[in-house]
């Protein structure tokens, strides 16, 4: 198939050759822009991976087996964290590569946690299930609409709003932890916060830490590696109730960092 490059006044300018149903990219090679035709393959397969992960857990859901899918979601998070990371070490970053992991990230972060405890709990609520199921899913597709319009525009020390990630971590160990309780009030309120919660938190001015300012090529301490075995055999004894609380606390850290830099500081000579 032929195509066209239009230029400003209108007229045609120099043809190129695309193949039906191939991406091209355009690049600056020494300030003169080049057209590539074509994928780059792992940091791609590895966020179909992730895509793929989220697709099992809604499946899982579906057919009651929720512990499964919780898994299925933190197992997407740790392939989100590798693509990206993977392109960078590799050089093969791409507008592609950008586009599809915020899709796959929508269906493994956003539609995935979201019908996975609708599922589980707030199917029983009929009306009132699904529209807390909504607010989850509509704050992680606005969440992520957002991220991509501040990428260079903001403070990489800060994330502002809950990383849907981070959010999905908490509703999937929200079921993951409980997925064997019997129904109960109690349980079913406690999942319309954390899931209802999470969405506003999206969707939040709140800063919350990225820590991406973090050295880890530096030398450290020997003792620091005894605090990673350490944190390993915790996660070990009981994964879903740490990864929980962690990600629980993670998540209200936010909120209550903007609560206490609101309050304004009392000089020394001040009267109470």
């Amino acid at each position: 198939m032929t195509e066209h490059k239009n230029t400003a006044n209108g007229k045609q300018g120099t043809e190129y050759e695309v193949e039906a149903g191939e991406v091209v990219e355009e690049e600056l090679v020494g300030g003169a822009p080049v057209r590539r035709k074509g994928i780059y393959l792992l940091p791609n397969a590895l966020t179909t991976a992730s895509l793929f992960s989220g697709f099992y857990a809604i499946v899982s859901a579906a057919n009651g087996v929720f512990d499964n899918a919780a898994i299925a979601i933190f197992v997407s998070m740790i392939l989100d964290g590798l693509d990206g990371r993977v392109a960078r070490m590799t050089n093969t970053q791409s507008k592609f590569g950008e586009e599809y992991d915020s899709l796959a990230d929508m269906v493994a972060f956003g539609v995935a946690p979201g019908l996975v405890a609708f599922f589980w709990s707030l199917n029983a609520f009929d009306k009132v299930g699904w529209a807390v199921t909504f607010i989850y899913v509509a704050g992680a597709a606005l969440r992520l609409a957002r991220f991509n319009t501040q990428i260079g525009s903001v403070d990489k020390k800060f994330f502002v709003g809950l990383p849907s990630p981070s959010a999905a971590a908490c509703v999937a160990g929200l079921v993951w932890c409980f997925h064997q309780f019997e129904p109960a009030a109690w349980l079913t309120l406690l999942t319309m916060v954390v899931v209802a919660g999470a969405g506003v938190l999206m969707v939040s001015n709140i800063l919350y830490r990225s820590f991406k300012d973090l050295d880890l090529r530096g030398r450290v301490p020997f003792a620091a590696i005894l605090l990673v075995v350490l944190v390993f055999v915790v996660i070990a004894l009981d994964p879903a109730t740490v990864l929980f609380t962690g990600f629980l606390i993670y998540a209200l850290s936010g909120p209550v960092r903007a609560l206490f830099r609101g309050k304004p500081r009392k000089s020394p000579g001040t009267a109470d």
